[in-house]
Parts: structure tokens; C-alpha cells; sequence
């Protein structure tokens, strides 16, 4: 039955008038030339028009992105040949650049040589310590060079890293560590009370080893740079004869689901070189340049996409400790940068700043990241003089990634009209309400959405391949939940990404929102524990537009069925010491009851509507989340309004 729709959808009025033509000139005039106009003309007169008009002005775009593709595939497939994993390419771009300045911190400058040699002494330490390969060292330390050696010297002994947020405390950071089932944690000593808090529930048998000097205060913590001093600077012979597996999990990158704990994503070597392979690909990142990561390294953008150009592409990268808007530009001209990453608040938080001259005294030509609003695209490019935005789309766990290339401004990438199935993305519809697909009565397969209708992101999933495989979560439960089966035939299997986007008749692709339980509050995802902290059995998360700010901010409606009253101060309480600040909601709206669907799902579609609209919603108690105080104090009229003209800001 599939092959039959196939076929079907081969057959069209202007393939028939193309074939008719053409066949009607050559038998008339012998000339294949001809024969080909003719064929154009009849295939553009019976409608086919619209598609010769996309692929003219698209081709160019398509082609580059098909060299970039080609380019990626053959590296992968080297990689899995020759049996290299990072450490390996990386070990051919330092022997090549030994000299040259791979990070820039602060007043440090470390050369390619000393990465080497740093991440020589980590492998040595680990083998050493009775480590084995495929064993996890999770890292907890906030940014520096000695982050990125760390992961890259657990790599040289065979070791996996789980790269942790260091804004997690509390559950959230025991989670982390028992979801990788990490043998070993090495943090860094500002972090040394979110793991005192912890100490006596941390695993049995972890040992750990303080990133900074001495012990941090636990008295069963190793000096770790001590133990590195007297740890061996040569290359260490691989712990397995045959040399590591490209396929083999490079590190653990932790990523919010819908339970509201974070999952570890896995990241592999191939993976790893596919995505920061092609973001250096597409905007010419190589020798000679100096990009400048702000970025978190335990997330992808800043420890992927960013490390990514210096460890494959020879690329000299700025690390900060911390993003600081004010002193961005400062930055980049001080370390002469001619390229930088962001997210879309960053991009608003420097256009909020003061203009002054070092707005344009700079050398970035190109920034790429993720999140920049269509509404100050333009504006961010006139005032900071900078030639490229190169907006991207990516989830950590999924096969789903897209590039724009060109500079379009709003798109997050974009899907050839040309050859479709080059790279198989697509958007399906999706139910308002559940988020979940819909699917054809007649056939039970999932609806496509066209050209400007709204869809959700999947990707189709191919085991093997080194592009169209997943290597999804730790959890393989987790990872079969992100899976749809019979989505345009019986029998394929796509990844669900989540998120809602939009495609224009050229191919480009507009974020939307995003679909499930979860919400996205400057970068990052999560889901409150509201329903622990106060005992109540409804709760719904949802995400609401909050004037001025991108995206959309976290809101709760919590079930009060008997009007009993919420303990609004307990959360207020409770919430800083198991979600980081950027992951609290930010409305509260307490309601008698939450409507379900059949499949007892919480409808969230209106009040998602509502937002925190006092005239919207019904006289329902609200409450917004004082910066200053820590308190969730009572939204009424005049608040909103205060809102609404930025006056209290968030």
C-alpha cells in the first residue's frame, strides 16, 4: 500500500506534461536541446512553475549545504575506519599547531602543546587510579581551559566525562550523578559547598578530587592539581589494543526532560565531530581565527560548538568564566576576536547596554548560537557591525540539526524544496492541546504540515549511520519515549524533537514553541517540582510571553480544589534549593481544578492564553517572583501594568 502511494506521488500533471513535450519536440525535431526547453516550458505551464522558481533561488544555498554534508559524511566515515576518536584529531591539530594559542583565559594564554600535555597528565592520573575504560568521571567546575582537558584527558584513558551543570544543587545534583553512575566527581573549589550539601548522600565508593587547591573542605576530597603535577605529561598508550571506537561515548551532557530531572544526553565521538565539524564548515572557522565562548562548557553551544573549533579546527578560543554583557565587546577587541557565540538573550542583553565606541571597535565578523529574535536581527547587526548571524537549530539528544547560512533573518536553518530527502526532517501537524501528533483515521500515519502551517521537528532515524543515527539518553527508557513509529509509512521510526516550527515555501524554518511540559526561560528547559513542595496533585507548567524578553517565561497553575489556600511562601522557600534561579517559574495562578484530556493529559493550550493577565484570568489569586526579595508576591492590575512597561523586570 505504501509503494502504491509512492508512485502516486510521482505522478503529476506537470511530470506528464514535462515527459509529453519533451518526447513530442524530440520526435518533431531530433534536437535534445530543444526537446529540453520544451520540456521546462511544458512542465512550468502545467503548474510546475512554483517549483523552478524555489529551485532557482535556492540552489545556491542547497548546494553549499550538500558540499558541507559530503565533506561531514566522508570525515565521519574516516573516523570509523581509522578507528579515531577525538583525542585523536585532536592530537593531529596540535601536532600541527603546537605553538599556536588554543585558549585564551583572562590573563592565561595555553598553547595546543599545553592541552596536550595537561590532558596527558589527566589520562596518566586516571589509569594510574585504577580507572577503566568506560567507566564515568563526572565533572562539576564552572568555566575555564581545565574543564575542556579534563573531559579530553578522561577521553585519552577510555574514560567517559558527565559534564554537569553547575548551577544544579541538592537532588538535582545527586540525580545527575547516579543517572551516570559516575565512579568518580571532580569539582571545582568555588563549587565545594554544593558538594558538602551533598556529601553524606553522594554515592558509595565515588571518590573525589578538588579542581583549585587543596580539598574544598572535604576531608575525603584528593588535591586533584597536585596529584596532576606529579602525574606523567607523555601520551599515554590507548588502554584497548585495538584503539577507541568513533561510536564510543565521548561524555554525558545533562538536558531537562519532562520529569523536571535533568537526563544525561549521550555524546559521542562521532557526534561530537559532526556538529562542531560543520559549524566551522558553514562559516569558515579555521587558523587565524578567535572565537569568543561566553557560553557554559557544560552545554552543547559552548562545549560542542565551541571547543569543537579549537580541538578539530586549529581555532583560537576565548574562554570566560562567566557572560558579562558589559564587557563583551571589550572583549572581543581586546583578544582581537573574529568570531563569537551566543543565545538569543545575549543578543539583547548587550543591545540593552549603554552604546559607547567599542561597540564597533572590534574584528567579529561572524556570531552563531541559537534563540536571536527576528525583532532585533537587524538592529543587532547595524549597531555592532557585525556581517553574519548565523542562527542554528539543535537538540543535544537528537538527529535534528539545521543552519542558517545565508543570514535570513528569524530562520533557524532550512530543509532543500530541491532534493527533500537528502537530509529527512519534517514537520507533522500536532493537537493544540496534547502536543502530540495527529494522525490520518484512514491510515493511522501522522498528518505532514505544509508551507506556513505550524509542525512539530522529527527527524528520521537511521541505526548506523553516522548523521541519521541517535544516540539519545542514558536511559534507554528515555531515549524509546522521544521515538515515533509509523509516522509517513508503516514500519519507519522518526525522533521526537518537541518543538513547533514553521517552514516557508523556500525551505526556511521558523522556531515557533515548544510542545510537552516543559518551558524555555533564557536557554534553558525545565519543569518546576511544585507538586513535592506543596503536596498538590495537579500542577501544570506552562510557558507565557513576558514583554521585552525572548521566549517564553515559566507559569504554574496550581490545583486548590478545596480553596484551601496555597503556601505560596513555602515555595518561595523550597524552589531555591532544587532548581537553579533561572529555572523558578515566574507566575504562580492558583485555580479550583486543571482540566484533563482522555489520555489524562493537562489541557494547557488556554491557559497558555490567559498568560498572567489578571482581566484573563477569571479572578484566579496570582503571584510574580520578586528578583529582589525571593518572594512570590501578588499580581494584580497595577503590577501587570509595571510588567508590561518594564518597570519590574525579571
Amino acid at each position: 500500500m505504501d509503494h502504491l502511494k509512492n508512485m502516486r506521488s510521482l505522478i503529476t500533471r506537470p511530470r506528464i506534461a514535462m515527459l509529453a513535450s519533451a518526447a513530442i519536440a524530440y520526435l518533431a525535431t531530433a534536437s535534445i536541446c530543444l526537446a529540453l526547453l520544451l520540456a521546462l516550458a511544458g512542465y512550468a505551464a502545467a503548474g510546475g512553475w512554483r517549483f523552478l522558481r524555489v529551485a532557482a533561488l535556492t540552489a545556491p544555498r542547497d548546494a553549499r549545504g550538500l558540499v558541507v554534508l559530503l565533506r561531514t559524511r566522508w570525515m565521519l566515515r574516516q573516523m570509523i575506519a581509522r578507528r579515531r576518536g577525538i583525542a585523536q584529531l585532536f592530537g593531529a591539530t596540535a601536532a600541527a599547531n603546537s605553538h599556536r594559542v588554543c585558549f585564551l583565559y583572562e590573563d592565561q594564554s595555553w598553547t595546543f602543546r599545553q592541552v596536550d600535555e595537561y590532558s596527558n597528565r589527566v589520562a596518566n592520573l586516571l589509569m594510574e587510579s585504577g580507572h577503566r575504560p568506560g567507566q564515568v568521571v563526572a565533572i562539576l567546575a564552572e568555566s575555564r581551559p581545565q574543564f575542556a582537558c579534563l573531559w579530553l584527558g578522561a577521553a585519552k584513558a577510555g574514560v567517559v566525562s558527565a559534564l554537569i551543570n553547575f548551577n544544579l544543587r541538592a537532588q538535582s545534583l545527586l540525580h545527575c550523578l547516579h543517572a551516570a553512575d559516575a565512579t568518580s566527581l571532580i569539582f571545582g573549589a568555588e563549587l565545594a559547598s554544593a558538594v558538602l550539601e551533598v556529601a553524606p548522600s553522594l554515592p558509595a565508593g565515588l571518590r573525589l578530587y578538588c579542581l583549585g587547591g587543596g580539598n574544598g573542605g572535604l576531608s575525603n576530597a584528593a588535591d586533584l592539581d597536585a596529584n596532576l603535577l606529579r602525574a606523567s605529561t607523555l601520551q599515554p598508550a590507548y588502554p584497548v589494543k585495538q584503539g577507541p571506537n568513533a561510536k564510543d561515548r565521548l561524555f554525558y551532557i545533562y538536558t531537562s526532560g519532562t520529569t523536571g530531572m535533568p537526563k544525561a544526553a549521550v555524546i559521542s565521538h562521532l557526534r561530537f565531530a559532526m556538529m562542531s565539524n560543520t559549524i566551522g564548515l558553514f562559516f569558515g572557522l579555521g587558523l587565524g581565527d578567535i572565537l569568543y565562548d561566553c557560553l557554559p562548557l557544560y552545554h552543547t553551544a559552548g562545549g560542542i560548538l565551541g571547543i569543537g573549533q579549537a580541538f578539530l579546527r586549529g581555532v583560537t578560543v576565548v574562554i570566560k568564566r562567566k557572560f558579562s554583557a558589559s564587557a563583551f565587546w571589550d572583549d572581543c577587541a581586546r583578544y582581537q576576536c573574529t568570531a563569537a557565540q551566543y543565545i538569543g538573550e545575549i543578543c539583547r542583553y548587550l543591545l540593552a547596554q549603554p552604546a559607547k565606541q567599542s561597540d564597533r571597535r572590534h574584528r567579529v565578523r561572524v556570531m552563531f548560537g541559537n534563540g536571536l529574535r527576528p525583532q532585533i536581527w537587524r538592529e543587532f547587526q547595524q549597531r555592532f557591525g557585525v556581517d553574519k548571524m548565523g542562527e542554528f537549530y539543535g537538540a543535544t539528544e537528537s538527529n535534528c540539526n539545521m543552519v542558517n547560512i545565508d543570514n535570513t533573518v528569524g530562520a533557524v536553518g532550512f530543509l532543500s524544496q530541491i532534493a527533500p530527502s537528502v537530509y529527512p526532517l519534517r514537520l507533522v501537524r500536532v493537537d493544540p492541546d496534547t502536543g502530540e501528533p495527529l494522525r490520518n483515521p484512514r491510515d493511522q500515519l501522522c498528518v505532514p504540515a505544509g508551507p506556513g502551517e505550524p509542525g512539530e521537528l522529527i527527524g528520521s532515524v537511521v541505526p548506523g549511520d553516522a548523521i541519521r543515527g541517535i544516540d539519545g539518553y542514558v536511559c534507554k527508557q528515555a531515549t524509546e519515549k522521544k521515538m515515533l513509529r509509523n509516522v509517513l509509512r508503516h514500519g519507519d521510526c522518526y525522533f521526537s524533537t518537541g518543538d513547533v516550527l514553521v517552514m516557508d515555501e523556500l525551505g526556511y524554518m521558523y522556531f515557533r514553541d515548544r510542545t510537552g511540559d516543559t518551558f524555555r526561560w533564557k536557554g534553558e528547559n525545565v519543569e518546576a517540582c511544585l507538586s513535592n513542595v506543596l503536596s498538590l496533585a495537579d500542577c501544570a507548567v506552562y510557558g507565557v510571553e513576558v514583554p521585552g524578553n525572548e521566549g517564553r517565561a515559566g507559569m504554574a497553575a496550581v490545583a486548590d480544589p478545596e480553596g484551601r489556600g496555597v503556601e505560596v511562601a513555602r515555595l518561595a522557600q523550597h524552589l531555591p534549593r532544587l532548581l537553579p534561579a533561572y529555572a523558578r517559574p515566574l507566575f504562580l495562578r492558583i485555580v479550583r481544578h486543571i482540566e484533563a484530556t482522555g489520555t489524562f493529559k493537562m489541557k494547557k493550550t488556554e491557559l497558555r492564553k490567559d498568560g498572567f493577565d489578571p482581566d484573563r484570568c477569571c479572578g484566579d489569586p496570582l503571584y510574580y517572583l520578586c528578583c529582589r526579595s525571593g518572594q512570590y508576591l501578588a499580581l494584580d492590575g497595577p503590577a501587570f501594568a509595571a510588567i508590561a512597561r518594564g518597570e519590574i523586570r525579571f
